[in-house]
């Protein structure tokens, strides 16, 4: 990770437009997002998701306190200094020539890396890793000439047992809650989206 990247982990609420309001709230304070993953837990209605924002420490502090603000935000942390274990993938498409593929197959054996593809004359990699590695991957296959790339975005979470976790308090749904989110997941299965 960049110096100047912070990485921000947070858990929030699983429905549509909670995204844009969290992009959008960074955005306006003139913050540039360098890298944004989302998906869902192990609890369907909660997300999570790792945003790398290109600012100093203040200003993460202050990004931190600005997105609590919003309801939708559950739990929010700056994970940049702790422990962490953190993955991105990279799908990366490499000119590969007869005389180039053994040299290549050396880097993907390296990396562990695997052959999604392969072309007359290109291959396709796929390769998961810490940001750094992706990084000295992605410089060591750019000699062959890179045609294409798609990175995932990097997912992270704290090392040990501390971490983003659900208070018992969220997790504990009243009735009228569960029936909330039954009712949501079957508009969802019959197509129905409702915006913000």
């Amino acid at each position: 990770m960049s110096t100047r990247h912070r990485l921000l982990s947070m858990l929030v609420e699983n429905h549509p437009g909670v995204l844009n309001k969290v992009s959008s709230m960074i955005r306006r304070r003139g913050m540039n997002i360098t890298s944004l993953s989302v998906g869902e837990t192990d609890d369907e209605s909660v997300s999570r998701m790792t945003v790398a924002i290109d600012v100093g420490r203040a200003q993460a502090d202050q990004a931190v306190k600005q997105l609590y603000k919003l309801i939708e935000v559950i739990k929010i942390s700056d994970i940049t200094e702790d422990p962490i274990i953190d993955r991105e993938l990279v799908l990366c498409k490499v000119t590969a020539g007869r005389g180039d593929r053994s040299e290549l197959l050396q880097i993907i054996d390296i990396f562990k890396a695997k052959i999604a593809d392969v072309a007359t004359d290109s291959m396709v990699i796929e390769m998961s890793g810490a940001e750094d590695q992706v990084e000295t991957f992605l410089e060591l296959v750019r000699p062959f000439g890179i045609k294409e790339v798609a990175r995932s975005g990097t997912v992270a979470m704290t090392r040990g047992r501390e971490g983003l976790r659900l208070s018992a308090k969220h997790q504990a749904r009243t009735p009228a809650q569960q029936d909330l989110a039954a009712a949501e997941r079957q508009r969802r299965s019959a197509g129905v989206l409702v915006g913000d």
